[in-house]
């Protein structure tokens, strides 16, 4: 990835150089487990190696690095440079450097002081290579005093401009049952709350955001039911959100709340159980529904939700074979009394006739309640009057579902108190009533269209593409030297002012080193978010020019050249939990370029280099670069590699 380390290691140079007595370093181990690396891999006898000693190693000394989890390639690579600069330290004894501050000198004198005293402490290969120099510049916003320091890097870690917008997809679904969900592409504020969803979203369906509830659908279920101030943060992008017109304040007012509504289908239950919840398999999209309080009845409900799924539930037609006679009894048996329009012919009804009292309420038998069919509840004795005469035959219609109170996981039945009724509290919670849908296999084969229930249309914004705009590499070193202001967690001690001031500061640069790495600052952690950030970065193949970021005046002197060419990208996909490294590096030889993705490796073209995971770029000085012959030449075996050739051995330790 790096010719002149490379050829340093495999060249045995570092053997001179080991510092086994520097108390910063690692007693020499990490450099030569890294030298083993190296020479492993380029001694032509492996097509992959797994480098189990060089890990060990470097668990050893940083335990972060222990394990198997998912660990920041960046954060390895700083390691890395660092062990391998005090291993190879030639300084065998730090001496005291005093630091001073500019105060008012040339920046000029000030800088090469900086330097000189850097080089005092710190010389190795590693300086030699990667280290380059910045100014950084700090001003307190109390007395104006000005701090001019001049310091060391390693690598730019440079930013990419962050959007205070986010956009999201959600799907509305109205209260009219013959209008389809609408699919939207919301514009955002990051840190805005589910409230700025709803707005956003009103100005397109023209249903006041106050009338909306937002809700994350996963496997046929509410997964989460969102309050109007929570942050958007918590939605993430790959969260399915749906925005459900609900009745607005005036109809809460009246009396009414809001149920959750579950799509369920039942088989049939086995002879030797009387389980209800045996064989119910969610399916569809949950609703959320408004009831008024003058539906809070099983029979009203089972009008209601009928009603609500009419855009994709067919009615039976009058007089099909879905009419059914019934004794009198099965008035009391709840699930016989999932009424599709509350319809009953009785043939006779005489005095002494058993009957129910209007506005029956859940669990006191109206359908869907939890009692069951081998056992239906006795009417009330208060109700009963003695009668002589037989049992009435009543005509009504089989209902399509069943209506059944359920937990918020919509696969259990919710045990139903004595007394317990469809009732309205004082400040219903969304979450508080959950009613499951139970449908028969056969009758939801025969009047539910699953077709037109899945059915969606889109918004006219889903037209407009919200594609996120490239950034070029020379944007982000703009911002790396862009003025800012210090954070609280932060400050700075100001000499003159004795206190600690948010001061601005700014950082440019003043020297560059043969090897430039720059790492690109995806992972943005805020008070507000935590989130990757996968923006386009188009940086340069050939060419990277940073002659106009270069603040050192040259005089009379020629300038050193500022132009560099790419050698290699580590790559890095998925978030910020987990994801999965590769790289592309080109051959010091050929000049060819290949792809590594853990033991494959492969030639890609040039134009395939550019892609949105690049995470690190590592580029070379054009005057220090060798020029790729025309044919790539074998590299010859180092001298203390060891071992024949291989063959075709897969990996080696």
């Amino acid at each position: 990835m790096c010719p002149p380390l490379t050829e340093y290691f495999l060249n045995n140079h570092y053997l001179g150089e080991l510092n086994f007595g520097n108390p910063l370093g690692m007693k020499g181990e990490i450099a030569e487990a890294y030298a083993d690396l190296v020479k492993q891999a380029w001694s032509g006898h492996h097509r992959a190696i797994v480098p189990r000693m060089f890990k060990t190693k470097v668990g050893h000394f940083a335990s972060q690095f222990l394990g198997y989890h998912q660990h920041d390639a960046q954060e390895l690579l700083s390691f890395l440079l660092d062990g391998l600069h005090e291993d190879l330290n030639r300084v065998k004894r730090k001496d005291y450097v005093e630091l001073r501050d500019a105060a008012g000198r040339p920046d000029e004198e000030v800088a090469e002081e900086a330097w000189r005293n850097h080089k005092r402490r710190n010389d190795s290969i590693i300086v030699d290579i990667f280290h380059g120099l910045f100014k950084s510049t700090l001003v307190c916003p109390a007395c104006c005093k000005v701090s001019v320091t001049f310091d060391p890097f390693c690598y730019l870690s440079v930013p990419l401009p962050v959007s205070h917008e986010r956009t999201m997809e959600v799907f509305f679904v109205y209260m009219d049952p013959c209008r389809k969900p609408q699919q939207h592409r919301l514009v955002v504020p990051k840190a805005g709350k589910v409230l700025d969803l709803c707005i956003a979203l009103a100005k397109h369906t023209g249903v006041p955001a106050e009338q909306m509830m937002v809700a994350d659908v996963f496997s046929h279920r509410f997964y989460k039911l969102y309050q109007a101030d929570e942050a958007l943060s918590c939605i993430l992008e790959r969260d399915d959100i749906f925005v459900y017109e609900v009745a607005g304040a005036q109809a809460e007012l009246g009396g009414s709340l809001v149920l959750s509504v579950y799509l369920r289908e039942r088989a049939p239950p086995r002879d030797n159980t009387s389980d209800p919840g045996y064989g119910v398999v969610l399916f569809g999209h949950p609703l959320l529904v408004s009831v008024p309080q003058a539906q809070l009845s099983w029979d009203a409900l089972y009008s209601l939700l009928l009603d609500r799924l009419s855009r994709y539930v067919r009615r039976p037609e009058s007089g099909s074979e879905e009419d059914e006679e019934s004794e009198e009894e099965d008035l009391y048996n709840p699930q016989a009394n999932g009424l599709s329009e509350g319809e009953e012919e009785e043939e006779a009804l005489g005095e002494g006739t058993v009957s129910q009292a209007e506005g029956e309420e859940w669990g006191s038998g109206g359908s869907g309640g939890p009692s069951t069919p081998s056992s239906p509840p006795a009417p009330p004795p208060s109700r009963l009057r003695p009668t002589s005469q037989p049992k009435r035959k009543c005509r009504r219609r089989r209902p399509l579902f069943v209506l059944r109170p359920v937990s918020a996981n919509g696969t259990s039945e919710r045990p139903v108190l004595p007394g317990e009724g469809l009732t309205l509290n004082a400040q219903p919670s969304p979450a508080q009533l959950y009613i499951a849908i139970d449908w028969d296999s056969d009758m939801k084969k025969r009047y539910y269209d699953e077709e037109e229930a899945e059915g969606y249309v889109k918004h006219e914004c889903m037209g407009h593409a919200q594609r996120g705009q490239p950034v070029k590499l020379r944007e982000c070193v703009e911002l790396f030297t862009t003025v800012e202001t210090l954070e609280e967690e932060n400050p700075w001690y100001c000499p003159t002012c004795k206190r600690h001031q948010l001061a601005t500061k700014k950082l440019d640069l003043w020297a560059l080193p043969e090897v430039l790495i720059i790492h690109l600052k995806r992972f943005s952690y805020t008070r507000l978010a935590r989130e990757k950030l996968d923006t386009l970065v188009e940086f340069p193949i050939r060419d990277l020019d940073f002659s106009d970021f270069i603040i050192k005046p040259w005089a009379d002197m020629a300038p050193v050249p500022h132009k560099y060419d790419l050698i290699a990208v580590s790559n890095h996909y998925g978030s910020l939990r987990d994801g999965h490294y590769t790289t592309f590096a080109r051959n010091k030889d050929s000049g060819q370029w290949f792809y590594f993705d853990d033991s494959s490796v492969s030639p890609v073209a040039e134009h395939q280099i550019e892609s949105k995971a690049a995470y690190v770029l590592f580029y070379h000085r054009q005057d220090r670069i060798r020029r790729p012959t025309t044919a790539c030449t074998p590299n010859p075996r180092p001298p203390d590699a060891g071992g024949g050739p291989r063959g075709d051995s897969m990996e080696v330790d």
